[in-house]
């Protein structure tokens, strides 16, 4: 009895001192925990993260947000993905956590390097610090984590040389991610020790030299991903031991040599990404065999020979073999395979008939085959393609009339068949695609007229139907495309007059009706065509003379008036002298100083002497002729906008009909004090509640005018508001000098100006959502940019960024690009507004400038507060930062290629070096080609 209350009392005491080692245990971590978060900026995600007042007592770090523990109260988890935790992991006591299993540190903005300490975390099975700022090398020291199973620090920016021995005790990793940093050197051949690996990524690295064999060792693969490399010489054919892979990307390398055949042993692919190599020779006819493949990519390579029959096991999705030297007919096996969503076989030379060798496609969304030796017919066939987007059968021989069915496929936004040899009428159902935004008929055979149903292409941007044998007269019904940025109708036989209706177009890029049989004058109202970059009128056969409001297009870059019998003098302004003389050769009697024509007569030449230097002050004393302007001739392009959507083709037709009768529309009697008082009216002299806005130079005033327009008024400062008065002053002459020289679909439409009286203010298009600021602050409304509309968003920016930094006369930089100031419309497409910072680059001289903008988004070089976070973030090539918890991440992984893609890109463009950043055309191009595109 003595001996077992002897032994009980040993018992009790060992569990007393074992329950004060847990106790101190877990007050010890919780203390490592609450020191890394002091040295961390505050983060309101780890708000539970606290001590009770009481002797430090726990309120149990087990309940701590992120934090999972055991039974004995001791941390085995830290799960923190995308909780915005900004800072470094330098303070963060890893020898504190003996029994950490599971370390998710994702998808936040952590930055410097992964602390040597990670390596004494002896028991860690799963690893995860991707998507954050983190640079260095890998240390060596976590080749002592070998219990590691999964070990991810993608999406950073680590770099230096993988050691060898890092992979000698990593006997239990089976997933291995690496991708997106800046690791350089050779792929270790030592990487074949992790024999258990499931997941490789090494791919969007700077690894160069050959691809190890003893990649073949790892035969549990399911995934290799070495794509976006430096990788070069042949495939390895010790891939084909790895028989259990069902995605293989060697994509983007220098990789030469034939098609590997040992890769036809990897029965169970279902992803085969081969492009942009140089790999050449034929395509073995074992690929048929791969009957799991959904994808399989092999452009813009040097592939010669027959196409293979890829599609046997019916599960084919995408396949794209563009930009080779395939030749032979299109493989049998594609008529029938319904699966399709992605074809891309453009640039090759293929033969085939195109109505015997497609059939119907239920799920394809992209078709491209343009540029082979295709013949046949259109076949009512593509009627059933219901979700086709886009289909390219340009530069064939393909023959026959369009058939009528094509316009069942009601989600069509790209239609291009030019260069074939099509006949026949345009069919009128063609008016029932509403989502066309392209349509491309050129180079055909087409004949008779235009049908008037091509009114009703609401989203049309790109009409193109030159060089056919259309005739009769150009409809007029034209004008009610209102979104249509690019018109070519020359090379036909259209005849009769140029109809008055164009005006009234919005039209930014080209307008040729050149080589036609068009009589006539030429209609003052192609004068509103204000954004216009290049006209063409020429071989046709119109009369009278060059209207001299012409010289207000502002925007044109080309112009051609020659063959036609036009007369009288040439507007004297610097847009028509920059012209070529070849451009008013070859007319009856045109008159002017210009090479090639003769003088005008005194009198006109007194009117077009005033006429220019009425032009010319403008620009040069406009802070002088502010007071004298009432929105000038830009408010009257916004009646004729009204009248666009308002009125009917009779009443615009009465409209022309009255001019010089005191019509407020008409540019010869326009008076812009009824649209002053309109806009007064409308806001009753900018009372508060019309307000949707304000910034640091004025309000923003929403206003509905009794046509029915609906306007957005900035109105400065007064003086009374703002002290500052000479400098908001010169912001507003300097957002309506950079607003009269730009004109894109992404950037906020400017309509004029006001500085009369009391009131100064600019007049826009209204934008119905708002900013994007603004959206992205209502939790409701961010929910509804989903992942597709963010990623038309991204482009629609870069888009007009590229606009203004290389396709303006004279680049324009905004300097405060930032969320405020991005607008969204109700198709949520972007446009850039507040021009009130920018400045217009003379690419002649030095151009020096002042910070300016929003202090988040300034060039990291302008602001030292920012260099060093800056630095870290330098070269990033791919999914740098969190994504936004209220939307769902994306459940594709095409829709999640292309985000990473885009946010790869972006991230490029913040190095400290301003040299290493790429242009905005550069990433125009790249994100609109990006990996879902392939």
């Amino acid at each position: 009895m003595a001996y077992l209350q002897k032994s009980l009392s040993f018992v009790l005491i060992f569990l007393w001192y074992a329950s004060r080692d847990v106790g101190a245990m877990e007050l010890l971590e919780a203390k490592a925990l609450l020191r890394w978060k002091e040295s961390l900026p505050n983060q309101s995600s780890l708000q539970s993260w606290t001590l009770a007042a009481n002797n430090q007592n726990l309120s149990s770090s087990c309940n701590w947000f992120g934090i999972f523990c055991d039974n004995s109260g001791s941390i085995t988890g830290i799960s923190l993905p995308s909780a915005r935790v900004r800072g470094n992991l330098s303070n963060l006591d890893f020898s504190s956590f003996r029994n950490l299993a599971y370390l998710n540190l994702s998808s936040n903005i952590l930055s410097g390097p992964i602390p040597p300490e990670l390596g004494s975390l002896s028991k860690l099975t799963h690893l995860n610090l991707s998507m954050n700022f983190l640079s260095g090398s890998l240390p060596l020291s976590l080749a002592n984590l070998t219990q590691i199973s999964l070990l991810y620090v993608g999406n950073n920016l680590i770099s230096g040389e993988l050691d060898p021995r890092l992979f000698s005790n990593w006997k239990r990793l089976e997933f291995l991610e690496l991708h997106n940093n800046n690791f350089t050197g050779m792929i270790p051949s030592e990487i074949g020790l992790l024999v258990n690996l499931v997941e490789l990524a090494l791919s969007s690295n700077h690894f160069h030299g050959s691809v190890p064999s003893e990649i073949g060792n790892l035969k549990n693969l399911d995934a290799l991903a070495l794509h976006r490399n430096h990788l070069s010489g042949p495939i390895p054919s010790s891939l084909g031991n790895l028989t259990k892979l069902t995605m293989l990307y060697l994509h983007q390398n220098e990789f030469s040599g034939t098609f590997p055949h040992s890769l036809l042993n990897c029965k169970l692919l279902a992803e085969l990404l081969l492009f942009q190599n140089q790999l050449s020779g034929y395509v073995p006819r074992g690929l048929n065999n791969l009957t799991s493949l959904r994808v399989l990519h092999l452009s813009e390579n040097n592939f010669s020979g027959y196409l293979p029959q890829v599609c046997q096991g019916a599960k084919l999705q995408h396949f794209t073999a563009a930009f080779n030297s395939f030749t032979g007919p299109i493989p049998k096996s594609l008529r029938n395979c319904t699966s399709l969503v992605r074809v891309r076989l453009h640039n090759n030379q293929l033969s085939g008939f195109l109505d015997q060798d497609f059939g119907v496609y239920p799920s394809l969304k992209y078709c491209e085959l343009s540029h082979n030796r295709l013949e046949g017919l259109l076949s009512a066939n593509w009627g059933g393609c219901r979700n086709l987007e886009q289909l390219k059968v340009v530069g064939n021989m393909i023959s026959g009339k369009i058939p009528g069915d094509f316009g069942m496929m009601n989600r069509l936004a790209v239609l291009d068949l030019s260069s074939n040899q099509l006949v026949g009428k345009i069919p009128k159902e063609l008016g029932r695609l509403t989502s066309l935004y392209l349509l491309n008929l050129s180079n055909n055979q087409l004949s008779d007229e235009v049908p008037l149903e091509i009114r009703k292409l609401s989203s049309l941007e790109d009409l193109d139907l030159s060089e056919n044998k259309l005739e009769g007269r150009i409809p007029g019904q034209l004008g009610e495309c209102s979104k249509l940025r690019n018109l070519c109708l020359k090379k036909n036989y259209f005849r009769g007059l140029i109809r008055f209706q164009l005006g009234l177009l919005a039209l930014q890029g080209s307008l040729d009706l050149s080589q036609n049989l068009l009589t006539g004058q030429i209609p003052p109202e192609l004068a509103k065509l204000t954004m216009l970059e290049q006209l063409n009128i020429s071989h046709n056969r119109l009369s009278g003379p060059i209207p001299s409001l012409f010289s207000m297009m502002t925007s044109l870059t080309s112009i051609d008036f020659s063959y036609n019998n036009l007369e009288g003098p040439v507007p004297d302004s610097e847009l028509f002298h920059r012209a070529s003389p070849l451009a008013f050769s070859n007319n009856k009697n045109l008159c002017g100083k210009f090479e090639g024509l003769k003088p005008c007569r005194n009198t006109s030449v007194l009117v077009e002497t005033k006429t220019r230097k009425t032009n010319h002050r403008v620009p040069i004393a406009i802070s002088a002729s502010l007071a004298g302007l009432v929105l000038s001739l830009a408010l009257f392009i916004l009646y004729a906008h009204s009248r666009r959507a308002k009125t009917s083709r009779k009443s615009k037709e009465t409209t022309v009909s009255k001019r010089g009768a005191g019509n407020p529309l008409s540019i010869l009697n326009y008076d812009g004090k009824i649209v002053y008082e309109d806009i007064i009216e409308a806001t009753e002299s900018f009372d508060e509640k019309y307000c949707i806005g304000a910034g640091g130079t004025g309000r923003v005033y929403k206003a509905q005018l009794r046509i029915g327009v609906v306007l957005a008024i900035k109105k400065l400062f007064s003086a009374e508001e703002e002290e500052e008065e000479i400098d908001k002053m010169g912001s507003f002459i300097n957002e309506i000098c950079v607003l009269t020289e730009i004109r894109h679909k992404n950037i906020v439409k400017f309509y004029g100006f006001c500085c009369q009286g009391p009131h100064k203010f600019l007049v826009y298009d209204y934008i119905e959502k708002g900013s994007l600021a603004d959206v992205l602050r209502d939790d409701m409304k961010a929910k509804e940019m989903e992942w597709s509309r963010r990623i038309k968003l991204v482009k629609d920016v870069a888009n007009a960024l590229s606009y203004m930094h290389h396709d303006c006369v004279q680049p324009i930089i905004h300097r405060d690009i930032s969320s405020k100031n991005i607008l969204l419309n109700d198709e949520y497409e972007a446009c850039i507004s507040d021009f009130g910072a920018a400045k217009i680059l003379n690419p002649d001289s030095s151009n020096v400038t002042v910070l300016a903008g929003t202090f988040g988004y300034v060039a990291p070089e302008l602001v030292s507060a920012l260099t060093s976070s800056v630095q870290q973030k330098k070269e990033l090539d791919q999914k740098d930062v969190p994504l936004d918890p209220r939307i769902q991440t994306p459940a594709d992984g095409q829709t999640a290629m292309e985000v990473a893609s885009l946010v790869r890109h972006a991230v490029s463009c913040l190095s400290l070096d301003p040299k290493s950043r790429p242009t905005m055309r550069w990433v125009s191009q790249a994100i609109s080609e990006a990996p879902t595109n392939v």
